[in-house]
């Protein structure tokens, strides 16, 4: 083992050291001038080649990063498309559903004969039935009834439970119940929704085209 007299002579020995004569130096100092060497020479090629390659190598790892945050984002993307999908064909099935319930022109005749038997079936005396004007609205046409009904409290509440009942949409609104004599008076508005068929719609949106349009 090296003792302290001996490192001390090594380190005055390498003080001593002529650099021009370097095969004159004893093997230690060789071997600790090749350590150096060899230490000095992989740094420099560090700085001075594999620069690049590291600059290189940390922008591939960041563009990593981009794309797979791309990825998770298309994929986030991916999986709400699906539910909007879903919810899109969930809303044009009940859409349909609800489209089946609105009669078409043709049936509004029938439809209104209907509202006059519910009441009449009920034990009530029609004062006033009388369908106003269609109004337009999109795709459908509501048509509204002014009605004027007599009969017990009972009878008007079971009238109004099979307008609900009936096959086709049909709302009572504005409702206002007065004492008549020996029972009561029910005056309201009843509306009633059908669709347009082609020929309706197509002239509906020349109607509302707006002025300086092509045609």
């Amino acid at each position: 083992m090296m003792n302290l007299d001996d490192l001390k002579k090594n380190l005055a020995d390498l003080k001593n050291l002529n650099p021009k004569t370097p095969g004159a130096w004893p093997w230690s100092a060789k071997i600790i001038a090749f350590v150096v060497l060899f230490v000095a020479v992989v740094v420099a090629g560090a700085l001075l080649i594999w620069q690049d390659q590291w600059e290189t190598l940390t922008r591939v790892k960041q563009e990593e990063g981009q794309l797979k945050e791309t990825f998770l984002n298309k994929k986030r993307q991916a999986i709400n498309l699906d539910l909007i999908k879903k919810q899109l064909t969930e809303t044009q099935e009940s859409f349909g559903a609800l489209l089946k319930q609105l009669p078409s022109k043709s049936e509004m005749d029938a439809l209104l004969t209907d509202i006059n038997q519910a009441g009449l079936g009920r034990g009530l005396q029609f004062e006033l039935f009388r369908p106003g004007a269609e109004k337009m609205n999109g795709a459908f046409a509501e048509q509204p009834i002014t009605i004027k009904v007599t009969g017990n409290y009972d009878d008007i509440g079971k009238f109004s439970s099979d307008i609900a009942m009936l096959p086709r949409i049909v709302t009572l609104n504005d409702i206002a119940i007065t004492p008549v004599g020996n029972g009561l008076s029910m005056d309201a508005e009843a509306k009633t929704f059908r669709y347009l068929d082609e020929s309706e719609v197509a002239s509906q949106k020349k109607t509302t085209k707006p002025a300086g349009a092509k045609k």
